[in-house]
């Protein structure tokens, strides 16, 4: 009997090392460096962890599967795996990719908003952006603000069209706060729609307080503003003209048409950026009244109608 005992009490024990020893060589394979040779970018669905391990080991992170399903039960404790878009370094041990998808920093992708787009041109913009799910809203002319916003995989198209709403509203509160005195606008409404003129008339930069200068002094003189992007804008379209305007084009009659109405046009024509908003609200105080296109990308700027009349001159000859 004290022979069985011992025998039996012998076997205990190499099982016990030989499963010591084993935990050790899955401890220091868990430890060891992965096979990933770059890093990468990768989404993580939702899922349990067999369906994690299938993803990570399809993209050459992890070379195991088994041994991952092992090392995230073994330290269960640490908390759940997370679904995400996550950046793996090369090289990354399963111990580290583990560490990743509990605590590490999902990825943060950027999706720019150009200044000068139209409601449309944003939405078709947010539809196409990938890493983004869910409907696109319908936004209103002028509403959403140009700047680039961060997300990260999977959020809603709604979601960043929302903020993008709430930036435009604060950013045109601040600038209709700090206006100018005595502008020829009733309320912020419509520092948002000049500013939208402004936005499509110029690219450069240091021209558009000069340009908003201008409109609103024919804004005090009650002139036309005889805005071509106005007239490029079809109303219902949402879209502007993708050719040269005729001569057609700007004796058509509609609200937005510049070279028609009187003031300013019922609405925005495009999302307007911040310094836009600023040189509506804060425009260049000027004497000029026109401007036309120079050749250069920027305008050239007169004080009297033949003065103008000399500049259009040139830029027809240069066209």
């Amino acid at each position: 009997m004290s022979r069985l005992l011992k025998l039996a009490g012998a076997g205990l024990l190499a099982l016990a090392l030989l499963a010591g020893g084993l935990l050790l060589v899955a401890g220091q394979r868990i430890a060891a460096p992965g096979p990933l040779a770059e890093p990468v970018n990768l989404v993580i669905p939702r899922g349990g962890t067999e369906s994690i391990a299938a993803v990570l080991r399809e993209a050459g992170v992890i070379a195991d599967p088994r041994l991952f399903a092992f090392a995230a039960w073994r330290s269960r404790e640490a908390g759940p795996l997370r679904a995400a878009e996550f950046t793996f370094p090369a090289r990354a041990s399963i111990q580290e990719v583990l560490a990743i998808l509990r605590d590490g920093r999902p990825v943060q992708r950027r999706l720019t908003i150009p200044e000068g787009l139209t409601a449309r041109q944003i939405m078709a913009l947010l539809e196409r952006t990938e890493g983004l799910t869910g409907e696109v809203p319908p936004l209103a002319e002028g509403a959403a603000l140009p700047e680039t916003y961060a997300f990260t995989w999977g959020d809603t198209r709604a979601s960043v069209a929302r903020r993008a709403i709430a930036a435009m509203d604060a950013a045109l509160a601040e600038a209709w706060a700090a206006r100018a005195p005595n502008l020829p606008l009733a309320n912020a409404r419509e520092a948002l729609i000049l500013a939208s003129i402004i936005e499509r008339e110029t690219g450069v930069a240091a021209e558009r307080a000069l340009v908003g200068g201008v409109f609103v002094n024919r804004l005090r003189r009650g002139m036309m503003l005889q805005s071509d992007p106005t007239v490029a804008y079809v109303p219902g379209q949402g879209l502007p003209l993708d050719r040269p305007l005729t001569r057609a084009d700007l004796d058509q009659p509609h609200p937005f048409n510049t070279y028609r109405i009187r003031g300013l046009p019922p609405g925005p024509i495009a999302s307007p950026g911040r310094e836009a908003l600023r040189a509506a609200t804060r425009p260049a105080e000027t004497e000029f009244l026109f401007f036309v296109a120079d050749g250069t990308g920027g305008h050239a700027f007169a004080r009297t109608l033949e003065e103008h009349n000399r500049n259009v001159a040139r830029w027809r000859a240069l066209r």
